[in-house]
Formats: structure tokens, sequence, C-alpha cells
């Protein structure tokens, strides 16, 4: 949100509930060139400032916010869900198709994830993967026991036994079944790190069923063996 010359330049969830854009109706004429947007509770101290013109020339908010912010301020649940049979080719997958050597740099992933167990927070990673696997999954699975042994709870779930799953059309990451970060993978299998965030608490909820039922019906890694 920005103050501007004879207004505020807002951005919001999209009203699409048909009682709430009739009750909309109701009140305003809509123009073609509108739309009805959903304002959080939080923003309410943000948009009184601009309206006293208080909000600060040049002030600007805190952008995307970073895996490890989010992370860090999760207090209970973290859910990953992984749905392609693969990704974008990562140089060390590559060296491990040419020579069966894995030289992966987990970097500071395992640490990440220790501390966030550590402080009671439950991670799992379910992946939906076909069956024979991928070259690219057999290689995620032969190093995902780092991951493990950092504090992830992972599960496999063969598509065939997720096929009458209502699940979602994209992965993405759940931090304490309120904030859900989409990742979409393009069709080349190249990840354009531009990610889109929801929290609408519908949407959570919905998924997060969804997510149990897939999740109960996952083999923990320790007992997968890729076909």
């Amino acid at each position: 949100m920005w103050a501007a010359p004879g207004g505020l330049h807002i951005r919001g969830k999209t009203v699409t509930d048909p009682a709430l854009i009739e009750r909309f109706a109701d009140d305003v004429a809509k123009g073609e060139d509108e739309t009805d947007i959903w304002v959080p509770d939080r923003l309410f101290p943000a948009l009184r400032e601009a309206l006293d013109e208080t909000y600060g020339e040049g002030r600007h908010g805190h952008g995307q916010p970073t895996f490890e912010y989010l992370v860090e301020n999760t207090q209970h649940s973290i859910i990953r869900l992984e749905l392609r049979d693969a990704y974008e080719a990562e140089p060390a997958f590559l060296h491990w198709k040419e020579t069966g050597v894995d030289t992966f740099d987990w970097g500071a992933w395992p640490d990440l994830v220790r501390s966030a167990v550590a402080r009671g927070v439950r991670w799992r990673r379910l992946r939906v993967i076909s069956e024979p696997v991928s070259d690219y999954i057999r290689w995620e699975h032969s190093g995902t026991h780092t991951a493990v042994e950092a504090g992830e709870d992972i599960r496999w779930l063969p598509r065939m036994k997720a096929a009458d799953l209502l699940l979602p059309g994209a992965d993405c990451w759940v931090f304490d079944h309120r904030i859900i970060r989409w990742n979409f993978q393009r069709g080349d299998d190249s990840n354009p790190r531009v990610y889109t965030y929801s929290s609408d608490p519908r949407v959570a909820r919905e998924f997060g069923g969804a997510f149990e039922m897939a999740w109960d019906r996952g083999i923990p890694h320790a007992e997968y063996k890729p076909q």
C-alpha cells in the first residue's frame, strides 16, 4: 500500500463470494475496471496513517518474505507438498547421473531444520511420485537421509495411491496451517523462483484436510524403496 495524489494504492485479496459481491452491489455501482478486495485487520493502522497523512513519504513495506523468515516465525507446523517427478536439473543431479556420486551441497538447510524442530515445530514433507520413479526422484531419494537426520519427517506416496485424493495443482509450503507459499515450476522443469502466497483460512483448511489424507497413505522414508 502507498499513498498517491488523490487516493491510496492497496493490494488485497479479491472477493469471490457471490453473497459478498451482491452485498457490495447494494451499496455502490462497480465499474468494468474495478474489483472488490478484502482488507485484513492488520492493515487498518497503516490505512489510518495514510488517511491522516502521516504515512511517511518514501515508506516501504517488507516486500517478499524470505524462506528463512517464514521458518523462523513458525511456531507449530511446516508442511511441504511435492507433486512433480522432475525439477530443475541441479548440477549435482547431472553429476550423479554420470558418475553415481552425489555432490549436492545442503548448505545451511540442515541447521535451519534442526533449529525449527528444536523449538517444537513439526516439519513434514510429502512427495507424490510416479512409478517407476524418474531419475530425478531416484537421486532425491538417495540423498534424503540428510534431511531426515536434520529432523524432517518425509514420506513418499505413489501416484496411483493418490489418484482419488483432491490435492492442490501446485507444489507448496504451509506454515502453521496459516500461510501457504505456492511454487509454480515451468513446463520445462525450470524454477522461476517467483512465489504466490495465500493466507485465506478457507484455502488453508481445505489444504490441511487433503494433506492429512495423503500423509496417512504415504510411506515413511525408511521404508520406501524406489521402484
